[in-house]
């Protein structure tokens, strides 16, 4: 199995973004990252159900929503309608999480949670049944572009040690910083998808950078 790339739109080009995601696809990316938050739960405000219907209509490709906003329950519907495919959010927004998980796969949508650096593996345990992905963030989640914090690499492993002792089949995602230089950290841990915006959009070539990405992991192999 090769790294699963996927390519955060939160850093590209929107005056460019068919092209720079029709590129970004040419190189293998295989899902495409939406970040949406509220202002409240992350200090910054970004995307809504009308990027996601955009980008329904110019890739098949799936789409992976990361909700970092309080109450994403209440959004779940929305952006089922809107055509997303992954529905991920923080355990600390909201109560009721195993409802929620519950209510975006009968949406249609694969159910994820987000670990920011400082949530304990501990807070998805009991949900673990109900989940298809686990994200591990390795930024504070807010802004595109910052480093990769070297404390993920071990929740990583612990993660993935968690979900094989389960037998859960989860994805295990990680958004944050990651670039060529620390992508193969991630992988040898146990990741197996990488959200990667400023080293993808924000170069010359996204084709060339997402392939360099997974070329890194392969060599770790």
């Amino acid at each position: 199995m090769s790294a699963r790339i996927a390519p955060s739109v939160l850093s590209a080009d929107l005056g460019r973004l068919g092209e720079q995601l029709a590129q970004a696809i040419d190189g293998g990316a295989e899902w495409i990252h939406v970040d949406v938050m509220d202002g409240h739960f992350v200090p910054n405000l970004s995307f809504g159900t009308p990027l996601i219907r955009a980008l329904r209509r110019l890739t098949g490709h799936p789409l992976d929503v990361h909700l970092m906003v309080e109450r994403p329950e209440n959004y779940i519907a929305e952006y089922a309608d809107a055509g997303a495919n992954l529905f991920t959010f923080h355990p600390e927004a909201t109560v009721h999480v195993q409802r929620h998980l519950a209510a975006v796969r009968e949406r249609g949508m694969r159910a994820g949670l987000a670990l920011n650096p400082g949530t304990p593996l501990s807070l998805i345990e009991e949900v673990m049944p109900d989940l298809d992905l686990v994200l591990v963030m390795s930024v504070n989640p807010g802004y595109g572009g910052q480093s990769y914090l070297p404390a993920a690499t071990d929740k990583i492993r612990r993660l993935r040690a968690l979900l094989d002792r389960h037998g859960s089949r989860a994805t295990l995602e990680v958004d944050g910083g990651i670039t060529p230089a620390t992508i193969a950290e991630a992988w040898g841990a146990g990741a197996d998808t990488f959200v990667a915006g400023t080293s993808v959009f924000g170069t010359a070539d996204p084709a060339a950078a997402v392939r360099e990405l997974v070329r890194r992991c392969a060599m770790r192999v």
